[in-house]
C-alpha cells in the first residue's frame, strides 16, 4: 500500500483527468518516489496495487476511472471526491 502525497497537474487545470504524475510514499518501507499517472494506473491494475490518500477522516482509496485515457480518482463513502486535487503540487 502507498499513499499519494502530491500531484503534478498543468497550471490552470483542476480536473482529475489532467493529473500527469503523482508522488507517493510507502509507510511500511519508508520508500518515496514519483511516477507518471500511467505507471500508477498500471501498478493498481496489474500488480494489485493499493493506493490511498490520507484525509482528516481516514484513508481514502484511489480508483482507476476507465475512460480513454484512464485517470485516477478517489472514492470516499461510495462517492467520487476531490482528495487528489486537494494535495500539494510538485
Amino acid at each position: 500500500m502507498v499513499y499519494i502525497t502530491a500531484i503534478r497537474i498543468p497550471s490552470g487545470s483542476n480536473m482529475h483527468e489532467h493529473i500527469t504524475a503523482v508522488h507517493w510514499r510507502n509507510p511500511q518501507s519508508g520508500e518515496a518516489n514519483a511516477c507518471s499517472r500511467e505507471q500508477m494506473i498500471d501498478w493498481i491494475d496489474n500488480q494489485n496495487g493499493d493506493a490511498r490518500v490520507q484525509s482528516p477522516y481516514g484513508d481514502v482509496k484511489v480508483d482507476v476511472v476507465r475512460t480513454n485515457p484512464p485517470y485516477l480518482r478517489t472514492i470516499a463513502n461510495g462517492r467520487h471526491t476531490d482528495n487528489l486535487l486537494s494535495l500539494p503540487r510538485f
